[in-house]
């Protein structure tokens, strides 16, 4: 019998159920925010397609920083199911992602050029592979490529659109169903469905015990990125058997 994950959100109370994260001021939402700082515009640095410049203030626009290497992201609530929304902006080379739980990310990188044949899960919108962080951090399998090459130019923006399910657990704390990206869109296209995931991505398949819920993590420390519009909605997903 296939198991097929249904979009059965429960929980909707229409657009006012969407809560957003970036703010425009401070950074409530989040635990700590390093050296991210808000803007109402931002764009390559002049001489440095690798950094971003925006002038610190107030703004709808989070950044990390003015070298974009700074802690990450971490939500002080945590989530199960969600809808999660937000438009990013990069620089050259740079590196990012989106975790869910703290354990499962979707990989936000400069492939803009890149073939679709060329792709692997390392790439913008990819499910990130697993890794091991000895003797030196490398990936051991190719995690899941997005599947179209749609990644922009470096410093133009770009829209991602995530609908996650949290794994199950029985009452013995036995993991019943896998956590599973249930829907990804990015810059229009649909890049993902249905990918359940039997391990967490990078080194906490190793590391990390699953659990049921856990926090929204935007990745700071890898290279320069800046994000608006980061939202989130509570759902219910019901996972029913075809």
């Amino acid at each position: 019998m296939l198991l097929t994950i249904l979009l059965s959100c429960l929980l909707y109370a229409g657009d006012d159920a969407w809560v957003d994260l970036s703010g425009s001021e401070g950074f409530a939402a989040w635990r700590a925010s390093g050296q991210w700082y808000h803007t109402t515009e931002v764009g390559l640095k002049p001489g440095n397609n690798k950094l971003l410049e925006g002038k610190p203030g107030t703004g709808p626009i989070i950044v990390n920083g003015p070298t974009g290497r700074t802690g990450n992201l971490i939500s002080k609530k945590n989530y199960k199911d969600v809808e999660f929304s937000c438009d990013f902006i990069m620089g050259e080379k740079s590196n990012s992602g989106v975790k869910f739980i703290g354990h499962y990310e979707i990989q936000l990188f400069d492939s803009f050029g890149k073939k679709q044949s060329e792709l692997t899960g390392s790439d913008c919108g990819g499910v990130y592979p697993r890794g091991e962080p000895k003797p030196r951090y490398h990936t051991i399998d190719r995690g899941t490529p997005p599947s179209v090459a749609n990644c922009k130019k470096p410093g133009e923006w770009q829209s991602l659109q995530i609908t996650f399910r949290a794994p199950r657990f029985n009452e013995q704390g036995k993991k019943v169903e896998p956590a599973c990206f249930v829907k990804i869109v990015m810059n229009g296209d649909i890049i993902h469905e249905n990918i359940e995931m039997r391990f967490p991505t990078g080194s906490n398949w190793r590391q990390s015990k699953e659990v049921s819920e856990g926090p929204i993590l935007l990745q700071g420390d890898h290279g320069p990125v800046a994000f608006r519009n980061v939202k989130v909605k509570e759902v219910e997903l019901a996972r029913k058997a075809e």
